[in-house]
């Protein structure tokens, strides 16, 4: 479709949305301190109808009780004292998922009644120059790790990992590669295979998603996200928005390869197009452009996930997902389908029709559903924690979890995992 074809149509759109925001009550923008922001939010928000809202508001304590293993500081802490980097980039949930149970009212600090044993160690917190997890040493730290707990308590060895949980927020969760097709011919770490994994990584029908693994979104700082914040009734300008790579010639040369070819679609058929806002750029105004956006693009990179989504939804702006078979954060929780839009990947050159031929009632409905702060709470990994936010959804998924299957606790001497398994350069001492 041609620009100006649709240029009346999307001025008449954005008029729209825009005094929708221009009719929000200006309360809303000091609701934290007059302590109306409830009422505020309510009269321009819209709950989640069904049991998905009632999940969503979960409160999971008294459903689980956690024990968690006391490992020496080089599995964790002391990783983190050697590059702090590890605190910000968006890997850092299993950082802060540690530091959460801590001091967690599902703690018990008696091995014997809990529900399911954790084991804090930070696979991708041992980074590059350039800021980016060490593929091949990660499943090395996770074996050792295991080595450890099993050697030293009885727990891991009743079950094979049965009712313990990992946080693998690696681009391809414990197949541990940024590239597909490497992380594809690695597989999930044979020592994992029995064991719930809390992952970003999904995608329906592929080998690095294991069946009860728990979806999480990446992280993104909630903090430096609250400081950008802008008035609620700021006009939503920009229709389409976008900052990111569209090629990665360091690593696919080539091209076609990164993101599947998705992102180069985006920019060839695009980069002139006046309603699309994108650019490798990423300016100081980001987090504010993306209030001011109606539609947010969240393609696949290397892997199918990205902090975009997250900060989509933070920001009210919808997520215009591109990434097939896409398995989303606790999505029996956030309905999806109702607060974005998915666009397969073969169709991103009519990207612009697909957008521009929304019903306005459609569009703004989505806006109701990303202004409940229900939903933007569960996308976000606060400090200090806070009810219903990611990490109680985790939570939630793990006490949705219970009661363990019959099968978990092995007989006496029984082994269903092969310790010498995959790739020998996972077998090297850490």
């Amino acid at each position: 479709m041609g620009s100006k074809a649709v240029w009346l149509p999307v001025a008449l759109l954005l008029a729209a949305v825009a005094l929708s925001s221009v009719l929000t009550p200006p309360a809303a923008a000091a609701a934290t301190e007059s302590g109306e922001a409830d009422h505020a939010v309510q009269q321009h928000s819209e709950r989640i109808s069904g049991s998905a809202g009632d999940v969503l508001e979960d409160n999971p304590v008294g459903k689980l009780k956690v024990f968690i293993y006391d490992l020496p500081r080089k599995y964790n802490k002391k990783m983190v004292t050697k590059d702090p980097r590890c605190l910000s980039h968006m890997f850092a949930a299993e950082i802060f998922m540690h530091r959460f149970l801590l001091s967690s009212a599902v703690r018990t600090l008696k091995p014997k009644e809990a529900d399911w044993f954790y084991t804090p160690v930070y696979t991708t917190c041992d980074l590059t120059p350039a800021g980016l997890p060490l593929p091949f040493k990660s499943p090395r730290v996770m074996r050792s790790s295991i080595q450890y707990i099993s050697n030293k308590w009885p727990f891991w060895n009743r079950t094979d990992g049965a009712d313990h949980f990992f946080v693998v927020p690696h681009d391809f969760g414990a197949c541990f590669h940024y590239q597909e097709e490497k992380a594809i011919e690695r597989g999930i770490l044979p020592l994992l295979r029995r064991a719930t994994l809390v992952q970003t990584f999904g995608q329906e029908n592929h080998v690095c998603l294991k069946e009860g693994s728990i979806i999480i979104p990446p992280f993104a700082p909630p903090q430096k996200m609250q400081a950008h914040l802008i008035p609620p009734d700021t006009p939503r300008s920009i229709f389409v928005y976008f900052r990111g790579l569209f090629y990665d010639t360091g690593n696919d040369p080539e091209g076609g390869y990164y993101a599947r070819g998705a992102r180069a679609s985006l920019w060839e058929n695009f980069k002139n197009n006046p309603l699309f806002d994108i650019s490798t750029d990423h300016p100081a105004t980001y987090y504010e452009d993306m209030q001011r956006a109606v539609f947010c693009l969240c393609p696949l990179g290397w892997a199918p996930w990205s902090p975009r989504l997250v900060e989509a939804v933070v920001f009210g702006c919808i997520p215009v997902i591109i990434a097939d078979d896409i398995v989303l954060p606790f999505a029996d929780a956030i309905p999806w389908e109702e607060i974005g839009i998915f666009v397969e990947e073969k169709d991103v050159p009519k990207l612009d029709t697909i957008l521009t031929s929304m019903p306005i009632e459609d569009i703004l409905r989505k806006q109701r559903l990303l202004a409940n702060p229900s939903m933007k709470q569960a996308m976000l990994f606060p400090q200090p924690a806070q009810p219903r936010d990611a990490f109680h959804q985790i939570l939630n998924g793990l006490a949705r979890k219970l009661p363990h299957p019959e099968g978990v606790y092995l007989p006496p001497g029984e082994k269903h995992l092969n310790w010498t398994a995959g790739p020998v350069g996972d077998l090297k001492p850490w």
